[in-house]
């Protein structure tokens, strides 16, 4: 199982669901619709939009328990002046994605979605690089993550956090990894 992932600044947090969370649930829930619902957040993936408020309801009941049975890891970027959050940063087990891919080996995977009013500061270039470092010292030796070609931006992002390029996913993305053997 992973330790949760932490990063803060001045202005952001990383965190997961936390027990004074509960106190703020349904407000989490509409922060995660509104960031999932975004047209600008999801122009490279539509597959994951939210289309009302009672998906992100259960979308985050089902990330609370698949956190604490280790299918996913989802972790919150929280604007500490704001007292929202503005985007999300979620680990994929091994296992979950093999319900979900048909590849040859699983390694864990990365997935970030900003909202489009944190888009463009250079958050996700100022914090992968520190979580990619947290997930790899915790024993996790491959990190993977999953790419729209046309999507520049992520593909910088990940490029700055060490990932490589190793070859192309689907008929629309390219898959990119970091692996501690290639980074030690």
């Amino acid at each position: 199982m992973i330790h949760p992932l932490h990063f803060e600044n001045d202005r952001y947090i990383i965190h997961t669901f936390l027990p004074s969370d509960l106190l703020r649930f349904d407000a989490i829930a509409e922060e995660i619709y509104t960031i999932l619902s975004d047209d600008y957040t999801l122009r490279y993936i539509p597959a994951k939009r939210m289309t009302n408020r009672k998906q992100a309801v259960e979308f985050l009941q089902n990330m609370i328990l698949n956190f604490h049975t280790g299918r996913n890891y989802l972790h919150f970027i929280t604007d500490k002046r704001l007292g929202k959050i503005v985007g999300l940063v979620d680990l994929i087990s091994p296992e979950m994605a093999m319900e979900h891919y048909q590849i040859s080996r699983y390694p864990f995977f990365i997935e970030f979605y900003l909202g489009s009013f944190s888009s463009g500061c250079y958050l996700m270039t100022e914090i992968l690089p520190v979580l990619v470092n947290q997930l790899l010292g915790q024993g996790i030796i491959n990190l993977a993550a999953v790419v729209n070609r046309n999507n520049i931006a992520a593909k910088k992002v990940l490029k700055k956090a060490s990932f490589i390029k190793k070859h192309p996913f689907d008929d629309f993305q390219d898959l990119y990894e970091v692996d501690i053997r290639l980074t030690a």
